[in-house]
Parts: C-alpha cells; structure tokens; sequence
C-alpha cells in the first residue's frame, strides 16, 4: 500500500511539473524575467507545501537546488546536477548559464554550448 501511495505521488509530481513547464514551451519571444520570478514563487510554494518532498525542505540550499530543478529540469540537470550548489556558494557564471539555458528553450534553441558560455 505504501509503495503505491508513493509511486501515485511521484506519478502525480511528474505530471505537474510537465504542466509547470508550459510557460517554457517553443514561443517566439524569451521568457521574461517577471514570468521566471512567477514561476519561482510557484515552486517555492510548491516545495514549502511538502509537495517536493522533506529533503527539498532540508537546508535553505537544498531548497534553492529543488527550486532551480522545479523551474527548469533540463537546464538543472545540464548546469547544476553533476555539481548541485553548496552551502553559502554564489556561482555567478553558472547563475547565467541557467538564465540563459532557460531563454534558449523558451523561444526552442538547442541547448548545445549553453554549459561553459560564460566561462572565461
């Protein structure tokens, strides 16, 4: 029983992030700044509500890390899955590769060279 409460769970938690990412789908104009800080207030309510799990509540850094994931899973898992962010750690290149990830797939861009575009 258990097991099925929580593969319905994860099951219903895919779902809604693939409607989540609505506002990322192939558009003609770049997500905007307001609609990125909208959508991370979203996911932040969404993660304070338990709806990403304990662990995502865990530390303030782990929130972040749920919360970029929550916002755009293909541009975490390229920019900040093999390296989540740390306690205290501010990666401004990083910051704008993410940013800059999220635009190319807003307007339907490849993502190839988004990993390592800000890099000196």
């Amino acid at each position: 029983m258990l097991i099925a409460t929580r593969n319905f769970f994860l099951s219903l938690l895919l779902i809604s992030s693939l409607f989540c990412q609505t506002p990322l789908a192939k558009s003609s104009l770049p997500i905007s700044d307001s609609q990125v800080r909208k959508n991370k207030i979203q996911c932040y309510a969404d993660i304070d509500s338990g709806l990403w799990g304990w662990s995502c509540k865990s530390s303030t850094v782990a929130r972040e890390n749920c919360a970029l994931r929550c916002l755009s899973p293909a541009c975490y898992e390229l920019i900040y899955e093999s390296d989540p962010l740390e306690e205290g750690e501010i990666d401004l290149i990083r910051s704008q590769e993410y940013k800059y990830c999220m635009h190319k797939l807003s307007v339907g861009e490849s993502l190839e060279g988004v990993k390592g575009a800000f890099s000196n």
